[in-house]
């Protein structure tokens, strides 16, 4: 069975205020291009459809779309789940007809445990669809289990899959999480860390042949070749302008052994961050006149009178201008204060803004509240 990977879309996505749809359109009909040159039995979609709750007409239009003409112009069954940026509830509006159509969408706990089945030349392949879940989302699905963190919950719900697997036929996972060892980019949101980390062990996935992630940005292998992130098909922040786009193809052979390749999907626009002094950028002695979004990093010392708006007369997308000599001068010690606040937890923030503040510890019992209402905050989030 021929399998096609992505994941990470988020159609409706703002880059420094500027709306990627006309990108997003543009590198989906190269998809669709692939797909049709590729002749893939399956696609698999592994979360973050869109980038946010309540998506612009825009994107629903767009995804409507390309769904559309996957399905049921080119006959080719969709396989996709709720990533972290998607509204479960919303999301699943008439999935139960869409199944007519081909699309299979899980966005809840419960569709985890109820495989798609598919067959090949050589039997049957089982597909596990398990969407971006809280753990309080499993918690409350066993609430005789003591389920705080995201490794509690993807192992309970591993657990529950094991049980009716029949470990003589193929399988295949389909997640939207984090799991250790895998890069990350400044354009992931950051997974909530309640009670633990957000990282999930790689160990969880022996039973599956093939497991395809989504939420990290960057492709990759975790482990081996066949726990593998797909990656974003657009670069959605600078820190991502060296990553190299793709999708996945996977052959699955009858024993379940796979041969992974990727595709590489060229952007409208590229992502690109610029270094050098503002004459030689004007005179394109750094970088000839484009339009990708760019991110310029400007070595001069002396007072420049506008630059951004001289700079844009050759570099209409320009999305961010710094000097480089200030981020130079950040000490150490503000560096590793940054990278320690991007590893706390969001009750972990507000005890330090609360310390910060009043100059003492939180108290236990205000802490609790805190916990509360950052968890039911969370929540009405994701109900939107």
């Amino acid at each position: 069975m021929k399998i096609l990977h992505t994941a990470d879309w988020h159609l409706g996505k703002l880059v420094h205020g500027l709306h990627m749809t006309d990108d997003q359109d543009f590198i989906l009909q190269q998809l669709i291009n692939i797909i049709m040159e590729e002749s893939p039995d399956v696609v698999i979609i592994a979360g973050d459809l869109y980038d946010r709750a309540i998506p612009p007409k825009e994107a629903v239009e767009l995804l409507n779309r390309t769904i559309t003409t996957v399905c049921m112009d080119m006959q080719i069954p969709v396989l996709a789940i709720s990533g972290n940026h998607d509204s479960p509830d919303r999301l699943s509006f008439g999935t139960s007809l869409f199944r007519s159509q081909q699309f299979y969408l899980a966005t809840s706990i419960k569709q985890a445990f109820s495989p798609i089945k598919m067959r090949d030349e050589y039997g049957d392949i089982y597909f596990h669809l398990v969407p971006y879940l809280e753990p309080s989302d499993v918690q409350a699905s066993f609430p005789d289990e003591k389920i705080e963190s995201h490794q509690q919950a993807m192992q309970k719900v591993i657990d529950e899959i094991s049980v009716q697997m029949d470990k003589e036929t193929r399988h295949i996972l389909i997640a939207h999480a984090f799991i250790a060892g895998g890069m990350e980019s400044e354009s992931e949101e950051r997974l909530t860390m309640v009670g633990g980390t957000p990282y999930i062990d790689s160990s969880l996935f022996t039973y599956f042949d093939y497991v395809a992630l989504g939420h990290l940005h960057r492709p990759q292998k975790i482990a081996k070749e066949t726990l593998r992130y797909s990656g974003s098909i657009l670069k959605y922040s600078f820190s991502e302008a060296n990553h190299r786009k793709s999708i996945t193809i996977i052959d699955m052979d009858e024993k379940g052994l796979c041969n992974v390749n990727q595709r590489n999907l060229i952007p409208k626009r590229d992502m690109k961050v610029v270094e050098g002094y503002f004459q030689d950028i004007i005179e394109e002695k750094v970088i000839e006149r484009t339009d990708d979004y760019l991110q310029v990093e400007l070595l001069d010392d002396g007072q420049l009178m506008d630059p951004v708006s001289k700079l844009r007369k050759l570099f209409p997308n320009i999305l961010r201008l710094n000097r480089k000599q200030y981020r130079v001068h950040e000490s150490l010690k503000e560096l590793n204060q940054i990278r320690q606040k991007q590893e706390m937890t969001h009750e972990q923030l507000f005890e330090a803004f609360y310390r910060e503040m009043k100059g003492e510890h939180i108290p236990e019992q205000r802490s609790e509240y805190v916990k509360e209402c950052i968890q039911s905050l969370i929540k009405k989030e994701r109900e939107l």
